[in-house]
């Protein structure tokens, strides 16, 4: 039912609405939303009515909706504001959906901060509304419905400050490297005073920097994980990618000679139930291959090994010749593979060297004699992985990873972690075991993921980089973004996949899932779950100490009662394990006070925190943390990265990002992790941009961000040293721009300075500090995307000058 029919057309308002002028202390508030529901809840104020002047063209934006995904939802219709004559608050009702059957509620006591959205049928959120409430008058400007009320002066002059409030911040944070020739014209050579206080050092997180990997924009298959070839378990499906139906099983293959023989998809009789898709090839002669193209070709290397596998069935004994091809179709190495147990699945496992280097090959399986032959799990991997691992990373990629030296690594999502509706969320138990017994998944970014990189390859990748494992799971809900709904679901408002749950029936079932997982990594091998992990080749721990329950979620009903029971059990089952919650998708907004009211509640020992945002605004928000408690709850800043208009991985970019964890840093006794997001990034197969790392199927392009990235994780320390700054400028937007922290790293004494220039002026800068250095360097243009870390050693006689645009480490031995 639509809320316009459910709300009366008017009612009294709140005051007089009929005289011809107003009182010096009294004016007009329109309240208005677009009809086709994109604008959200908009405010105009007005001096004189029925002569309405607009305040802000085209209003100032007061709410937005938060329901279903991006895109085609997050709609506001009919908004409709009532009055309440008791609090002076502001009640919001509105449809989230175009057709009116469903219904939204928010309250705010100033029309500035609202509440956590609910959502309902039309007719059940009209309860929401007290008796005491009542609705302004019915009122049309141009091409917009709205309704006015009067009210005091004061009550309008709030939202011309927040209105201006905003303004400046977004001019703020539109601010561009381009026009600092123009911002800083007639300034030269800075001077710069750093003074240590080491009286007032502190202790920090020695957890500081880490990184993120998240299955988004082929970071897994066809990236970190070493398989070259595309859709190895035929289980590619039209419903991966919104139902495309040339998104098939048998996706990237192909027949070389399709005369008298066929290649069709069965499921009568598969490896395992997790893995339901096979190919049947019934061939004529044995000379008919199948082909796969791999992920934008299959890229050999001369001379390399590469390690071939294949599970077969075949009614009698059938030696299989396994192919690489260059582009031309040649072939550049094969092997025979033979041994197959006649009527039942046998894996055949060989090696090929290839003779030729190409980047588009493919890999042809011919089986050697005429007649039926099933396929399955057919994989080709170099033998050369990270650290010789089976079933291992790509070489280049994991370097390019450890060379950062995280301290940690949070996995597997990001949004893949609770997946787009219930049925999505990322099943930690389908991850391990044996390749054949995984269960494949559809990834929310739109592709399939076969989970070769798992679980047990994720504490296997912490381990070989030394980092802390960082498992997210699903706090009961799935992802904010959700569009799609749990099979099981009927009714109208949770057929919008964000506004289910799992059901309560199940939740205690999940949360063993939670603590299995937990025995899996920690357990011993007496346990059922260490025993799983000794039996995958890992008989020690992986030492697990902490966990992140949920991702950057709406803080609604739904959510808090879930949360709330699996960290209530995880507490007395797993004390010994830190919990990771979340505060919402931004970083601030209803979600995020409403977040951070729940750690406070229930003493949450970490959350995370997620913003993508300017160079402007992290240049003019170095203060950010300065304001947080000091006690309680501390702070991962789990997902952020600084957004260009065009999304370019560029200097400028990279900059400001640096210069905003040297004020991160001075709170890092508060935010005790961070990460930048998203890490890696297909070139060709790109979701989101920018990315810390792009790559294709053969080379490795690390951005500027990377080496800030790995200055700080190269350079990490546990004692942060206060300094006190004196600037012979005091330009405030020049002050913004120049960023200093100090750190001692106590395992080998080292003191560390950081020091970041985002001006187009040299800045000579006098330090306590003196004697020979390490200086690693990140300069050039801010709009270079190919500025590379320089490392030197100098000699620092008291003062360092900063090149214009730059990113400085200096490492004095201790």
């Amino acid at each position: 039912m639509n809320l316009k029919k459910v709300i009366p057309a008017a009612f009294m308002a709140i005051a007089s609405m009929g005289a011809q002028g107003q009182t010096p202390d009294s004016c007009y508030i329109y309240l208005w939303g677009a009809e086709n529901g994109s604008s959200g809840l908009r405010a105009e104020i007005a001096d004189e009515r029925p002569n309405v002047k607009r305040g802000y063209d085209p209003g100032f934006r007061l709410t937005g909706s938060d329901f279903g995904a991006w895109g085609a939802q997050k709609k506001m219709f009919n908004p409709t504001v009532y009055r309440d004559t008791e609090t002076g608050g502001w009640h919001l009702v509105f449809n989230p959906d175009r057709e009116g059957t469903l219904g939204a509620y928010t309250y705010s006591p100033d029309l500035i901060k609202w509440t956590v959205q609910e959502y309902d049928t039309a007719q059940g959120i009209m309860k929401r509304i007290p008796k005491n409430a009542l609705p302004g008058e019915a009122l049309s400007i141009e091409d917009h419905k709205g309704s006015m009320f009067k009210v005091a002066r004061s009550t309008a002059d709030k939202l011309t400050s927040r209105a201006r409030f905003l303004q400046e911040r977004d001019a703020a944070s539109n601010q561009r490297a381009s026009e600092d020739l123009f911002r800083f014209a007639g300034i030269d050579t800075v001077e710069m005073t750093l003074t240590l206080r080491p009286e007032e050092k502190k202790r920090i997180s020695d957890r500081f920097i880490g990184i993120f990997f998240e299955d988004i924009n082929y970071a897994a298959d066809g990236g970190l994980y070493s398989e070259l070839i595309q859709n190895r378990d035929f289980e590619y499906n039209p419903a991966d990618r919104g139902n495309d139906q040339n998104w098939h099983a048998l996706r990237y293959w192909s027949l070389s000679d399709s005369t008298g023989s066929t290649a069709t998809i069965n499921t009568t009789s598969p490896i395992h139930a997790n893995n339901a898709h096979y190919v049947t090839l019934e061939s004529r002669n044995g000379r008919q291959s199948l082909v796969n193209r791999g992920f934008d070709g299959v890229p050999v290397e001369k001379g390399y090994i590469y390690n071939v596998s294949l599970w077969l069935k075949t009614a009698s004994a059938t030696p299989v010749k396994v192919a690489l091809l260059d582009e031309a179709g040649k072939e550049i190495g094969s092997t025979k593979l033979s041994g197959n147990h006649p009527g039942e699945w046998t894996q055949l496992n060989g090696s090929i060297k290839a003779n030729a280097t190409t980047h588009k090959g493919r890999l042809a399986v011919t089986p050697l004699k005429g007649g039926t032959h099933d396929l399955d799990m057919i994989s080709l991997m170099p033998a050369n992985t990270f650290n010789g691992r089976q079933n291992g990373l790509r070489q280049d990629l994991a370097q390019a990873l450890a060379d950062l030296k995280p301290r940690f690594v949070r996995f597997p999502g990001g949004c893949v972690a609770h997946g787009d509706g219930v049925d999505n969320i990322y099943d930690w138990k389908g991850s391990i075991g044996r390749l054949e017994e995984r269960r494949g998944m559809r990834n929310l970014w739109g592709y399939h993921q076969t989970r070769g990189l798992g679980y047990h390859e994720y504490f296997l990748m912490c381990e070989d980089f030394g980092a802390e494992p960082l498992p997210v799971l699903a706090a009961g809900v799935p992802c904010q973004n959700s569009s799609t709904a749990a099979h099981h679901t009927h009714d109208a408002l949770t057929r919008h996949g964000q506004q289910q749950g799992i059901p309560m029936e199940e939740m205690e079932a999940y949360i063993q899932d939670i603590k299995d997982l937990i025995e899996y990594a920690n357990g011993d091998t007496t346990t059922t779950w260490g025993r799983k992990r000794a039996q995958a080749g890992h008989p020690a721990p992986f030492n697990l100490k902490m966990i992140g329950i949920g991702n950057e979620d709406l803080i609604s009903e739904a959510f808090i009662e879930r949360f709330k029971m699996i960290f209530e059990s995880l507490k007395k089952s797993n004390p010994e394990i830190e919990v990771v919650g979340t505060v919402g998708p931004f970083y601030e907004g209803a979600d995020y006070e409403k977040g951070w009211e729940l750690a406070r509640e229930l003493d949450i020992p970490v959350v995370d925190e997620h913003y993508y945002v300017s160079p402007g605004w992290l240049i003019h928000n170095g203060d950010y943390y300065d304001r947080y408690s000091r006690q309680g709850t501390k702070v991962y800043l789990g997902e952020y990265a600084s957004h260009l208009p065009d999304r370019a991985s560029s200097l400028e970019a990279a900059l400001s990002n640096a210069l905003y964890l040297t004020n991160v840093e001075r709170n890092a006794d508060v935010v005790t992790m961070t990460s930048y997001a998203p890490l890696l990034a297909n070139e060709r197969h790109t979701q989101w941009r920018p990315d810390l790392i792009y790559f294709n199927n053969h080379e490795v392009k690390l951005t500027p961000d990377y080496f800030v990235q790995k200055m700080y994780g190269n350079n990490a320390g546990t004692l942060y040293v206060p300094t006190s700054r004196t600037v012979s400028n005091n330009n405030p937007e020049l002050l913004a721009r120049l960023g200093q922290s100090i750190v001692i790293d106590e395992t080998t004494g080292d003191t560390i300075v950081r020091l970041v220039n985002m001006t187009p002026t040299l800045v000579s800068t006098k330090l306590d500090i003196n004697g020979p250095a390490t200086l690693t360097l990140l300069t050039g243009n801010p709009d270079d995307r190919d500025s590379r870390e320089m490392t030197s050693e100098i000699n620092v006689p008291g003062q360092y000058t900063q090149p214009p645009y730059s990113f400085s480490v200096l490492r004095f031995k201790k």
